[in-house]
Order: C-alpha cells, then sequence, then structure tokens
C-alpha cells in the first residue's frame, strides 16, 4: 500500500482531527454502498480504510513514524542489530556479556510508555466511523499480535516482548494479524416466468440498497434455487471483502401451466364426439403450438406426454409436458345429445359400476 498519509491526503504533521475528517470523507466518496457499479472505488475504499487504520490509531501511527511498522501495519527491522552495542543491562544472576550485548539491543530505545500487548484502536476507529455513517459493522480487528522473546531459566533472567509486535520473538510462536472480516450478505428474491427459465433470459431483480440489477439464469435454473452474487452485499466495516447477494428464483404463475420440477403439466379439455371419435388438436406450449392425436374412445383422466417440452435441466436436455384428458359438456345442455342418450340408456349397451 502507498504511504498512509498520502491516501488520506494529509500532511505528516496533521492533528488526529484532521485525519479522522479526511477519512470520514473519503469513506464516504468511495464506500460501495454509494459506487455499486465502480469496482475501482471498492479499492479505494479499502485503501482508504487501511490508510487509516495505521495513522488514525495513536500508537500505529508513531510505530509507523518511527519505522517499527510499514504501510500494512507489519513489524519491520528498522534498528535491529544483533551484533550492536548499547546501553548494557546485567541480568539477575550474572549474565555473560554477549548475552547483555544482545539484550540491550533489544530494549534499547523503547521509552516508558511502550506496550507490549499490541496496538489497540481508540474511539475513532475506521470501524465507529463506518458505523457512524453506514450502520453496521463488523469483528474488532484486534492488535497486531505476535510473541516475545521467551525466557530462559539458565540465564536468570524474564522473557522479554509480548503478544504486541506483530512477529515472532526468538525461542516464540508467530500469531498473523487476522484478516479484515467480510461484508455482510443480502438476500432478494426474482420472480420469473416460465418462459424466461426456458429462454435462460437475462432478468432484472431489486437488490437492497442497490437497486435493480439484472442476472443471467442459469440453465435448469430450477423454482426456490438461491443464486449467489459475489461482492453484491454490504461493504465491511473493517476493509474486507465485500458481501454477496443470495438471490431466491421464485417461478411466476403461469395461466396453462403448473411445474413438477422439469416437467410441464397442464389439462386439455374435449368434447364429447372428439373424445368418442378421435380428433387433431391444437396444443399450446412453451415452444408454440403443435398438433395432438387424441386417440379414438380417450376416457377423462387419460393423461398424454409430449417428449422435451417441458423446462431445460442441468444437463443440457428438457423436461416433458404431461397433458390430462377432460371431457366437458355443454353448459346449457344439448337436445340432441339428451335424445342420444335416453336411447344409449334403453339399449343398455355398457355399464361402469
Amino acid at each position: 500500500m502507498r504511504d498512509p498519509y498520502s491516501v488520506l491526503g494529509v500532511t505528516k504533521g496533521a492533528d488526529s482531527a484532521a485525519i479522522k475528517s479526511a477519512y470520514r470523507k473519503l469513506a464516504k466518496k468511495y464506500h460501495p454502498d454509494q459506487n455499486p457499479d465502480d469496482p475501482k472505488a471498492k479499492e479505494r475504499f479499502a485503501e482508504v480504510s487501511s490508510a487509516y487504520d495505521i495513522v488514525g490509531d495513536d500508537e500505529k501511527r508513531r510505530a509507523f513514524d518511527r519505522g517499527e511498522i510499514d504501510a500494512e501495519g507489519n513489524p519491520t527491522m528498522a534498528g535491529f542489530n544483533p551484533f550492536g552495542g548499547g546501553g548494557r543491562s546485567r541480568a539477575q544472576g550474572g549474565a555473560n556479556p554477549a548475552f547483555e550485548d544482545l539484550f540491550a539491543t533489544f530494549t534499547q530505545g523503547r521509552g516508558p510508555n511502550y506496550r507490549s500487548a499490541g496496538f489497540s484502536s481508540g474511539g475513532g476507529s475506521a470501524e465507529d466511523i463506518l458505523k457512524s455513517m453506514f450502520g453496521g459493522g463488523g469483528p474488532d480487528m484486534g492488535g497486531m499480535g505476535g510473541a516475545g522473546m521467551g525466557a530462559d531459566p539458565r540465564m536468570g533472567g524474564a522473557g522479554m516482548g509480548g503478544p504486541g509486535m506483530g512477529g515472532a520473538g526468538m525461542g516464540g510462536q508467530a500469531r498473523r494479524q487476522p484478516r479484515p472480516a467480510k461484508g455482510d450478505d443480502i438476500k432478494a428474491t426474482a420472480r420469473v416466468t416460465l418462459e424466461e427459465v426456458l429462454a435462460g433470459d437475462k432478468v432484472q431483480v431489486s437488490l437492497p440498497g442497490q437497486g435493480a440489477v439484472k442476472i443471467a439464469l442459469p440453465e435448469g435454473v430450477e423454482d426456490g434455487q438461491t443464486i449467489r452474487l459475489k461482492g453484491k452485499g454490504k461493504a465491511s466495516a473493517t476493509g474486507g471483502k465485500l458481501g454477496d447477494a443470495l438471490v431466491t428464483v421464485k417461478y411466476a404463475s403461469h395461466p396453462s401451466f403448473k411445474t413438477d420440477g422439469s416437467t410441464l403439466l397442464m389439462e386439455l379439455p374435449v368434447t364429447l364426439d372428439e373424445a368418442v371419435l378421435g380428433a387433431r388438436i391444437s396444443v399450446e406450449t412453451l415452444d408454440g403450438k403443435v398438433a395432438l392425436t387424441l386417440p379414438e374412445n380417450a376416457q377423462s383422466g387419460r393423461t398424454m406426454r409430449l417428449k422435451e417440452r417441458g423446462l431445460p435441466t442441468k444437463g443440457g436436455k428438457r423436461g416433458d409436458l404431461l397433458i390430462k384428458v377432460l371431457i366437458k359438456l355443454p353448459e346449457e345442455g344439448d337436445e340432441a345429445l339428451a335424445a342420444l342418450m335416453k336411447r344409449w340408456r334403453t339399449d343398455g349397451r355398457y355399464t361402469v359400476r
């Protein structure tokens, strides 16, 4: 990262109020919620947040100015020379001079206010500022942790350092600074027609706080399926990655079809004569009209299948269209039909019970 002072547009001698004011302006300007269609704004926002994390904290700022940490907050080796001189201090029990020189090198230049427990954020942290402007927030990033130099009882001295220097001391274990937390996910619903599902169209969906965006329907998308849009969620209060948008697909109701997975279901009303004598009937499908042959003596409730006239599947194929035959009689009655049925009843040619 660049020098944090130049990132925030302030001088090295700027006071904390000026630094905080500069950060507020830049964070508001580049916040991803204000720039949903500008990916560069997200990068700039993260850079501004990282810069303020360094110079917006008094202890981190002093450490950076002394060259003890870099612009990323990682410890440097500035001023460390394991073979150099420096003031001498004698450990209890009389350690040898070589160790005294090494001990002095580690301890020289540390004032009485030096803390080994890590840098801590004040009340004007980036997280606090973002909360005041946008709400929400994220977990505390904590201090720059690391293990200090362990004690050796044979030398009669106590261990040095602590968890606050961000790197591994001699005889200790390293502990890395935790990554910034990712922003929260958001949820939305996309209502789509069966024709849009068949065509794999792009559909419009409204994302909370971001307005309308268009998304492409994947092949074989199912009713109730969730589509994840990376980086379309809320911003992180700690400069981490943006959250995601979770879009649930819902099929809109259709006047002719019902769905069962990739299978389409429909009812086909036919007249009594069509059912008895058979007929060639035009049937509406998602692909347009097709001719269906209704066989003679078709029973009401019979199901006929049109192969691959349903919805797409993930394997690149299509489901079927199932057509249920329903015999419909005249709504207001028909004298000729009634006379025919009376003769039919008298003849008693067949029974169903």
